[in-house]
Protein backbone atom coordinates (compact mmCIF):
# COMPACT_ATOMS: atom_id res chain seq x y z
CA UNK A 1 0.00 0.00 0.00
CA UNK A 2 3.07 2.91 0.72
CA UNK A 3 4.08 1.58 -2.29
CA UNK A 4 1.12 2.73 -4.61
CA UNK A 5 0.48 5.30 -2.46
CA UNK A 6 4.45 7.11 -3.31
CA UNK A 7 3.51 6.16 -6.90
CA UNK A 8 0.30 7.81 -6.32
CA UNK A 9 2.02 11.29 -5.59
CA UNK A 10 4.51 10.58 -8.16
CA UNK A 11 1.66 10.42 -10.60
CA UNK A 12 -0.48 13.13 -9.47
CA UNK A 13 2.95 15.87 -9.83
CA UNK A 14 4.23 14.82 -12.98
CA UNK A 15 0.33 15.19 -14.52
CA UNK A 16 -0.87 12.12 -15.56
CA UNK A 17 -4.00 11.79 -17.11
CA UNK A 18 -6.74 10.91 -14.05
CA UNK A 19 -7.73 7.79 -15.80
CA UNK A 20 -4.46 6.08 -16.30
CA UNK A 21 -2.94 7.66 -13.05
CA UNK A 22 -6.27 5.18 -11.37
CA UNK A 23 -5.00 2.63 -13.64
CA UNK A 24 -1.69 2.69 -13.16
CA UNK A 25 -1.42 2.70 -9.62
CA UNK A 26 -3.42 -0.17 -9.47
CA UNK A 27 -1.29 -2.23 -11.41
CA UNK A 28 1.44 -1.22 -9.25
CA UNK A 29 -0.85 -2.25 -6.46
CA UNK A 30 -0.80 -5.87 -7.51
CA UNK A 31 2.59 -5.99 -8.57
CA UNK A 32 3.39 -5.28 -5.13
CA UNK A 33 0.75 -7.57 -3.37
CA UNK A 34 3.07 -10.60 -5.41
CA UNK A 35 -0.19 -12.97 -6.73
CA UNK A 36 0.59 -12.96 -10.39
CA UNK A 37 -2.92 -14.63 -10.72
CA UNK A 38 -4.68 -11.60 -10.56
CA UNK A 39 -3.56 -9.88 -13.67
CA UNK A 40 -5.96 -12.80 -15.67
CA UNK A 41 -8.97 -10.60 -14.38
CA UNK A 42 -7.81 -6.98 -14.74
CA UNK A 43 -10.16 -6.88 -17.76
CA UNK A 44 -12.91 -8.46 -15.63
CA UNK A 45 -12.63 -5.74 -13.44
CA UNK A 46 -12.96 -2.90 -15.67
CA UNK A 47 -15.19 -3.96 -17.15
CA UNK A 48 -17.51 -4.67 -14.02
CA UNK A 49 -16.78 -1.23 -13.06
CA UNK A 50 -18.71 0.29 -15.70
CA UNK A 51 -21.11 -2.75 -16.11
CA UNK A 52 -24.20 -0.64 -13.79
CA UNK A 53 -27.50 -0.47 -15.15
CA UNK A 54 -27.46 3.09 -13.22
CA UNK A 55 -24.79 4.73 -15.04
CA UNK A 56 -26.91 4.70 -17.92
CA UNK A 57 -28.31 7.41 -16.91
CA UNK A 58 -24.90 9.79 -17.27
CA UNK A 59 -25.23 9.31 -20.97
CA UNK A 60 -28.54 10.65 -20.86
CA UNK A 61 -28.09 13.54 -18.59
CA UNK A 62 -25.40 14.67 -20.75
CA UNK A 63 -27.27 14.32 -23.56
CA UNK A 64 -30.11 16.43 -22.35
CA UNK A 65 -28.06 18.81 -21.38
CA UNK A 66 -26.21 19.59 -24.79
CA UNK A 67 -29.90 19.26 -26.89
CA UNK A 68 -31.50 22.16 -23.89
CA UNK A 69 -28.35 24.31 -24.46
CA UNK A 70 -28.68 24.08 -27.95
CA UNK A 71 -32.42 24.45 -28.35
CA UNK A 72 -31.92 27.79 -26.73
CA UNK A 73 -33.41 26.75 -23.03
CA UNK A 74 -30.55 28.10 -21.64
CA UNK A 75 -31.34 31.92 -23.08
CA UNK A 76 -34.86 31.17 -21.51
CA UNK A 77 -33.67 30.28 -18.29
CA UNK A 78 -31.30 33.22 -18.38
CA UNK A 79 -34.08 35.99 -19.05
CA UNK A 80 -36.19 34.49 -16.44
CA UNK A 81 -33.98 34.90 -13.59
CA UNK A 82 -32.60 38.43 -14.86
CA UNK A 83 -36.68 39.24 -14.29
CA UNK A 84 -36.69 37.47 -10.95
CA UNK A 85 -33.18 39.07 -9.59
CA UNK A 86 -32.17 41.70 -12.20
CA UNK A 87 -33.65 44.54 -10.21
CA UNK A 88 -31.59 43.79 -6.94
CA UNK A 89 -28.06 45.88 -7.12
CA UNK A 90 -25.37 43.47 -8.33
CA UNK A 91 -28.74 41.84 -10.15
CA UNK A 92 -26.52 39.89 -12.59
CA UNK A 93 -24.59 38.20 -9.83
CA UNK A 94 -27.63 36.64 -8.50
CA UNK A 95 -28.93 35.71 -11.74
CA UNK A 96 -25.45 33.70 -11.99
CA UNK A 97 -26.27 31.70 -9.29
CA UNK A 98 -30.27 31.21 -9.96
CA UNK A 99 -29.38 30.20 -13.75
CA UNK A 100 -27.19 27.73 -11.84
CA UNK A 101 -29.65 26.21 -9.77
CA UNK A 102 -32.09 26.49 -12.54
CA UNK A 103 -29.25 24.52 -15.05
CA UNK A 104 -28.39 22.11 -12.10
CA UNK A 105 -31.93 20.80 -12.34
CA UNK A 106 -31.37 19.59 -15.66
CA UNK A 107 -27.95 19.22 -16.68
CA UNK A 108 -26.12 17.44 -13.24
CA UNK A 109 -22.69 18.92 -14.31
CA UNK A 110 -20.41 21.40 -12.63
CA UNK A 111 -18.58 21.98 -15.78
CA UNK A 112 -21.39 22.12 -18.25
CA UNK A 113 -22.75 24.56 -15.94
CA UNK A 114 -19.36 26.83 -15.85
CA UNK A 115 -19.06 26.49 -19.25
CA UNK A 116 -22.26 28.13 -19.92
CA UNK A 117 -22.21 30.86 -17.43
CA UNK A 118 -18.80 31.74 -18.69
CA UNK A 119 -19.36 31.59 -22.50
CA UNK A 120 -23.10 33.36 -22.10
CA UNK A 121 -23.00 35.78 -18.60
CA UNK A 122 -19.63 37.06 -17.87
CA UNK A 123 -18.61 38.62 -20.68
CA UNK A 124 -21.99 40.56 -19.75
CA UNK A 125 -21.41 40.77 -16.44
CA UNK A 126 -17.82 42.49 -17.13
CA UNK A 127 -19.34 44.89 -19.40
CA UNK A 128 -21.79 45.91 -16.95
CA UNK A 129 -18.99 47.14 -14.31
CA UNK A 130 -18.16 43.65 -12.77
CA UNK A 131 -14.47 43.01 -11.82
CA UNK A 132 -13.33 40.06 -14.00
CA UNK A 133 -11.88 38.11 -11.05
CA UNK A 134 -14.85 38.21 -8.77
CA UNK A 135 -17.30 37.01 -12.32
CA UNK A 136 -15.10 34.34 -13.08
CA UNK A 137 -15.09 33.49 -9.34
CA UNK A 138 -19.11 33.43 -8.89
CA UNK A 139 -19.03 31.50 -12.30
CA UNK A 140 -16.89 28.76 -10.80
CA UNK A 141 -18.21 28.55 -7.61
CA UNK A 142 -21.83 28.54 -8.91
CA UNK A 143 -21.18 25.58 -11.27
CA UNK A 144 -20.81 22.84 -8.16
CA UNK A 145 -24.11 23.55 -7.51
CA UNK A 146 -24.77 21.93 -10.98
CA UNK A 147 -23.79 18.21 -9.38
CA UNK A 148 -25.55 18.65 -6.42
CA UNK A 149 -29.25 20.10 -7.67
CA UNK A 150 -30.39 16.24 -9.49
CA UNK A 151 -30.40 15.15 -11.31
CA UNK A 152 -26.64 14.35 -10.48
CA UNK A 153 -23.91 12.38 -12.05
CA UNK A 154 -22.11 12.67 -9.20
CA UNK A 155 -24.51 10.76 -6.96
CA UNK A 156 -25.12 8.46 -9.32
CA UNK A 157 -21.61 7.73 -8.92
CA UNK A 158 -21.42 7.42 -5.12
CA UNK A 159 -25.04 5.52 -5.52
CA UNK A 160 -23.34 2.69 -7.83
CA UNK A 161 -19.83 2.71 -5.25
CA UNK A 162 -21.08 2.31 -2.50
CA UNK A 163 -25.18 0.32 -3.21
CA UNK A 164 -26.72 3.51 -1.76
CA UNK A 165 -30.11 4.49 -3.19
CA UNK A 166 -29.82 7.11 -5.92
CA UNK A 167 -33.36 8.18 -5.84
CA UNK A 168 -32.90 8.94 -1.81
CA UNK A 169 -29.96 10.61 -3.18
CA UNK A 170 -31.68 12.49 -5.65
CA UNK A 171 -34.33 13.44 -2.80
CA UNK A 172 -31.15 14.91 -0.17
CA UNK A 173 -29.81 16.64 -2.54
CA UNK A 174 -31.96 19.68 -3.08
CA UNK A 175 -31.99 21.72 0.22
CA UNK A 176 -28.08 21.10 -0.25
CA UNK A 177 -27.81 22.87 -3.27
CA UNK A 178 -29.92 25.58 -2.54
CA UNK A 179 -27.96 26.48 0.79
CA UNK A 180 -25.32 26.73 -1.33
CA UNK A 181 -27.18 29.10 -3.56
CA UNK A 182 -27.65 31.52 -0.83
CA UNK A 183 -24.25 31.37 0.39
CA UNK A 184 -23.12 32.55 -2.50
CA UNK A 185 -25.80 35.30 -2.99
CA UNK A 186 -24.62 36.08 0.69
CA UNK A 187 -21.36 36.44 -0.60
CA UNK A 188 -22.53 38.34 -3.79
CA UNK A 189 -24.82 40.91 -1.80
CA UNK A 190 -21.77 41.83 0.63
CA UNK A 191 -19.48 42.18 -2.67
CA UNK A 192 -21.98 44.24 -4.47
CA UNK A 193 -22.43 46.69 -1.84
CA UNK A 194 -18.49 46.67 -1.58
CA UNK A 195 -17.59 47.44 -4.76
CA UNK A 196 -21.02 49.30 -5.63
CA UNK A 197 -22.13 47.19 -8.73
CA UNK A 198 -24.93 48.42 -11.10
CA UNK A 199 -28.54 46.99 -10.96
CA UNK A 200 -28.91 45.49 -14.39
CA UNK A 201 -33.12 46.72 -14.61
CA UNK A 202 -34.06 49.32 -12.81
CA UNK A 203 -37.71 47.76 -10.95
CA UNK A 204 -39.41 44.79 -10.38
CA UNK A 205 -42.27 44.40 -13.64
CA UNK A 206 -44.62 41.20 -12.47
CA UNK A 207 -45.64 41.10 -16.11
CA UNK A 208 -42.57 40.59 -17.99
CA UNK A 209 -41.84 38.41 -15.15
CA UNK A 210 -44.98 36.13 -16.05
CA UNK A 211 -44.03 36.31 -19.61
CA UNK A 212 -40.35 34.72 -18.77
CA UNK A 213 -42.01 32.79 -16.51
CA UNK A 214 -44.05 31.23 -19.38
CA UNK A 215 -41.65 30.76 -21.95
CA UNK A 216 -39.02 28.74 -19.63
CA UNK A 217 -41.48 26.19 -18.71
CA UNK A 218 -40.47 23.25 -21.22
CA UNK A 219 -37.26 23.72 -19.63
CA UNK A 220 -38.63 24.01 -15.71
CA UNK A 221 -40.97 20.84 -16.11
CA UNK A 222 -37.87 18.96 -16.58
CA UNK A 223 -37.19 18.40 -13.02
CA UNK A 224 -40.58 18.18 -11.88
CA UNK A 225 -41.19 15.20 -14.75
CA UNK A 226 -37.65 13.55 -13.18
CA UNK A 227 -38.27 13.60 -9.35
CA UNK A 228 -42.52 13.03 -9.76
CA UNK A 229 -41.68 10.17 -11.98
CA UNK A 230 -39.42 8.65 -9.43
CA UNK A 231 -41.40 9.20 -6.36
CA UNK A 232 -44.22 8.24 -8.21
CA UNK A 233 -42.96 4.82 -9.56
CA UNK A 234 -43.35 5.47 -12.91
CA UNK A 235 -39.66 5.22 -13.94
CA UNK A 236 -36.32 4.95 -12.01
CA UNK A 237 -33.79 7.18 -11.80
CA UNK A 238 -31.89 5.93 -15.19
CA UNK A 239 -35.30 6.04 -17.06
CA UNK A 240 -35.97 9.84 -15.86
CA UNK A 241 -32.64 10.27 -17.81
CA UNK A 242 -33.97 9.23 -20.92
CA UNK A 243 -37.34 11.13 -20.31
CA UNK A 244 -35.25 14.34 -19.92
CA UNK A 245 -33.64 13.79 -23.39
CA UNK A 246 -37.34 13.09 -24.84
CA UNK A 247 -38.35 16.77 -23.15
CA UNK A 248 -35.40 18.24 -24.51
CA UNK A 249 -36.13 17.55 -27.99
CA UNK A 250 -39.37 18.42 -27.85
CA UNK A 251 -38.66 21.71 -26.48
CA UNK A 252 -35.32 22.55 -28.91
CA UNK A 253 -37.29 21.07 -32.42
CA UNK A 254 -40.66 22.17 -31.93
CA UNK A 255 -41.03 24.75 -28.93
CA UNK A 256 -38.13 27.17 -29.46
CA UNK A 257 -37.59 26.07 -32.58
CA UNK A 258 -33.55 26.61 -32.09
CA UNK A 259 -32.35 23.28 -32.48
CA UNK A 260 -31.87 21.97 -35.72
CA UNK A 261 -31.97 18.33 -37.09
CA UNK A 262 -28.37 19.07 -38.81
CA UNK A 263 -27.63 19.72 -35.04
CA UNK A 264 -27.84 15.90 -33.85
CA UNK A 265 -24.60 14.04 -35.11
CA UNK A 266 -22.33 16.79 -33.31
CA UNK A 267 -24.14 16.97 -30.22
CA UNK A 268 -24.45 13.17 -30.20
CA UNK A 269 -20.11 13.29 -31.29
CA UNK A 270 -19.74 15.68 -27.80
CA UNK A 271 -22.05 13.08 -25.62
CA UNK A 272 -19.98 10.73 -26.72
CA UNK A 273 -16.57 11.96 -26.05
CA UNK A 274 -17.75 13.18 -22.34
CA UNK A 275 -19.50 9.81 -21.69
CA UNK A 276 -16.75 8.15 -22.84
CA UNK A 277 -13.72 10.04 -20.72
CA UNK A 278 -16.49 9.84 -17.80
CA UNK A 279 -16.25 6.14 -17.79
CA UNK A 280 -12.87 5.07 -19.01
CA UNK A 281 -12.03 6.99 -15.41
CA UNK A 282 -14.39 4.97 -13.60
CA UNK A 283 -13.23 1.24 -14.89
CA UNK A 284 -9.42 2.22 -14.27
CA UNK A 285 -10.74 3.35 -11.14
CA UNK A 286 -12.41 0.15 -11.02
CA UNK A 287 -8.73 -1.73 -11.07
CA UNK A 288 -7.19 0.62 -8.03
CA UNK A 289 -10.88 0.18 -5.99
CA UNK A 290 -10.07 -3.71 -6.15
CA UNK A 291 -6.67 -3.77 -5.31
CA UNK A 292 -7.60 -1.91 -2.19
CA UNK A 293 -10.70 -4.57 -1.38
CA UNK A 294 -8.04 -7.04 -1.96
CA UNK A 295 -5.37 -5.89 0.60
CA UNK A 296 -8.07 -5.05 3.20
CA UNK A 297 -7.56 -1.28 2.70
CA UNK A 298 -11.06 -0.17 3.99
CA UNK A 299 -11.15 -2.72 7.20
CA UNK A 300 -7.60 -1.57 7.61
CA UNK A 301 -8.23 2.16 7.61
CA UNK A 302 -11.72 1.53 9.75
CA UNK A 303 -9.17 -0.19 12.55
CA UNK A 304 -7.28 2.49 12.78
CA UNK A 305 -9.80 5.12 13.12
CA UNK A 306 -11.61 3.14 15.39
CA UNK A 307 -8.42 2.74 17.41
CA UNK A 308 -8.69 6.70 17.74
CA UNK A 309 -12.33 7.44 18.07
CA UNK A 310 -15.67 6.09 17.78
CA UNK A 311 -17.48 9.10 18.39
CA UNK A 312 -19.55 9.83 14.79
CA UNK A 313 -19.55 13.77 15.31
CA UNK A 314 -15.43 13.20 15.44
CA UNK A 315 -15.22 10.43 12.64
CA UNK A 316 -17.06 12.90 10.31
CA UNK A 317 -14.79 16.10 10.86
CA UNK A 318 -12.12 13.68 10.31
CA UNK A 319 -13.40 12.53 7.30
CA UNK A 320 -14.29 16.51 6.02
CA UNK A 321 -10.43 17.41 6.74
CA UNK A 322 -9.49 14.30 4.67
CA UNK A 323 -11.45 15.40 1.48
CA UNK A 324 -11.13 18.75 1.58
CA UNK A 325 -7.23 18.59 1.51
CA UNK A 326 -7.58 15.69 -1.13
CA UNK A 327 -9.89 18.10 -3.10
CA UNK A 328 -6.48 20.35 -3.62
CA UNK A 329 -4.79 18.33 -5.48
CA UNK A 330 -6.63 15.72 -6.62
CA UNK A 331 -10.08 15.67 -9.46
CA UNK A 332 -13.64 14.85 -7.90
CA UNK A 333 -14.37 11.74 -9.78
CA UNK A 334 -11.23 10.12 -9.24
CA UNK A 335 -11.11 10.52 -5.39
CA UNK A 336 -14.50 9.52 -5.22
CA UNK A 337 -13.10 6.04 -6.36
CA UNK A 338 -10.59 6.16 -4.42
CA UNK A 339 -11.82 6.98 -1.27
CA UNK A 340 -15.84 5.47 -1.38
CA UNK A 341 -14.64 2.22 -0.55
CA UNK A 342 -12.88 2.98 2.21
CA UNK A 343 -14.84 5.74 3.80
CA UNK A 344 -18.27 4.61 3.54
CA UNK A 345 -17.75 1.61 5.74
CA UNK A 346 -16.11 3.32 8.17
CA UNK A 347 -19.49 5.78 7.95
CA UNK A 348 -21.73 2.79 8.46
CA UNK A 349 -19.84 0.88 11.61
CA UNK A 350 -20.19 4.33 13.31
CA UNK A 351 -23.59 4.32 13.14
CA UNK A 352 -23.85 7.56 10.20
CA UNK A 353 -26.70 7.24 8.00
CA UNK A 354 -25.44 6.32 4.60
CA UNK A 355 -27.76 8.92 2.53
CA UNK A 356 -26.56 11.24 4.73
CA UNK A 357 -22.92 10.36 4.55
CA UNK A 358 -23.55 9.87 0.69
CA UNK A 359 -25.20 13.32 0.43
CA UNK A 360 -21.78 15.03 2.54
CA UNK A 361 -18.97 12.95 0.81
CA UNK A 362 -20.79 14.08 -2.74
CA UNK A 363 -21.07 17.64 -1.52
CA UNK A 364 -16.92 17.55 -0.56
CA UNK A 365 -16.19 15.66 -3.60
CA UNK A 366 -17.96 18.98 -5.61
CA UNK A 367 -16.17 21.66 -3.21
CA UNK A 368 -12.90 19.73 -4.38
CA UNK A 369 -13.63 21.42 -8.18
CA UNK A 370 -13.29 24.72 -7.00
CA UNK A 371 -9.96 24.78 -4.25
CA UNK A 372 -6.93 25.31 -6.01
CA UNK A 373 -4.34 24.32 -7.07
CA UNK A 374 -6.66 21.58 -8.91
CA UNK A 375 -9.88 22.62 -9.48
CA UNK A 376 -11.06 21.37 -12.21
CA UNK A 377 -14.09 24.21 -13.00
CA UNK A 378 -11.44 26.91 -11.68
CA UNK A 379 -9.55 25.16 -15.03
CA UNK A 380 -13.12 25.45 -17.04
CA UNK A 381 -14.13 28.97 -16.26
CA UNK A 382 -10.28 30.63 -16.55
CA UNK A 383 -9.81 29.04 -20.24
CA UNK A 384 -13.49 30.28 -21.09
CA UNK A 385 -13.15 33.75 -19.70
CA UNK A 386 -9.26 34.34 -20.00
CA UNK A 387 -9.19 35.43 -16.49
CA UNK A 388 -5.64 34.04 -14.72
CA UNK A 389 -6.07 31.67 -12.39
CA UNK A 390 -3.74 33.52 -9.81
CA UNK A 391 -6.37 35.95 -10.03
CA UNK A 392 -9.35 33.47 -9.72
CA UNK A 393 -7.24 31.58 -6.51
CA UNK A 394 -7.38 34.69 -4.47
CA UNK A 395 -11.00 35.54 -5.63
CA UNK A 396 -12.63 32.19 -4.87
CA UNK A 397 -11.80 31.81 -1.05
CA UNK A 398 -14.77 33.42 0.06
CA UNK A 399 -16.81 31.29 -1.68
CA UNK A 400 -14.98 27.71 -0.68
CA UNK A 401 -15.19 29.14 2.95
CA UNK A 402 -19.36 29.49 2.59
CA UNK A 403 -19.22 26.28 1.17
CA UNK A 404 -17.58 24.94 4.00
CA UNK A 405 -20.09 26.30 6.03
CA UNK A 406 -22.66 25.27 3.90
CA UNK A 407 -21.11 21.79 4.39
CA UNK A 408 -20.55 22.09 8.21
CA UNK A 409 -24.77 22.53 8.59
CA UNK A 410 -25.47 19.34 6.27
CA UNK A 411 -22.98 17.34 8.19
CA UNK A 412 -23.84 18.06 11.86
CA UNK A 413 -27.96 19.37 10.75
CA UNK A 414 -29.07 15.83 9.56
CA UNK A 415 -32.51 16.75 9.12
CA UNK A 416 -31.16 19.64 6.46
CA UNK A 417 -30.25 16.55 4.42
CA UNK A 418 -32.43 13.68 5.16
CA UNK A 419 -36.05 15.55 5.28
CA UNK A 420 -36.99 15.00 2.00
CA UNK A 421 -36.14 11.37 1.51
CA UNK A 422 -37.63 10.57 5.26
CA UNK A 423 -40.92 12.12 4.05
CA UNK A 424 -41.34 10.69 0.36
CA UNK A 425 -39.19 7.21 0.43
CA UNK A 426 -41.15 5.90 3.95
Amino acid sequence: MLLAAIGFVFLLIIGTPIAFMLGSVGYLHLLAMGNPAFFDIVTQRMFSGVNQFSLMAIPFFILAGELMNKGGVTAQLIDFSRECVGYLRGGLAYVAVVVAMFLAAILGSANAVAAILGSVLAPEMVKDGFDDDFTSALIAASSIIGPIIPPSVVFILYGVLSGTSVSALFLAGYVPGILLGIGYMVVSYIQAKKRNYPRYKERFEPIKLLKSFVRAVPALIVPVIIIGGILSGAFTPTESGAIAVVVAAVSGLFIYRKLRPRDIPGILLNTGMITAGIMLIIAMGNIFGWTLAMDKAPQKFADAVLRFTNNPNVVMLLIIVLMLFVGTVMEAFASMIVFTPVLAPLAAQVGIDPVHFGLVFSVLSCIALITPPVGMCLFVTSGITNVPLSKMNKAILPFVCVSIIALLIMAYVPSVVLFLPRTFLK
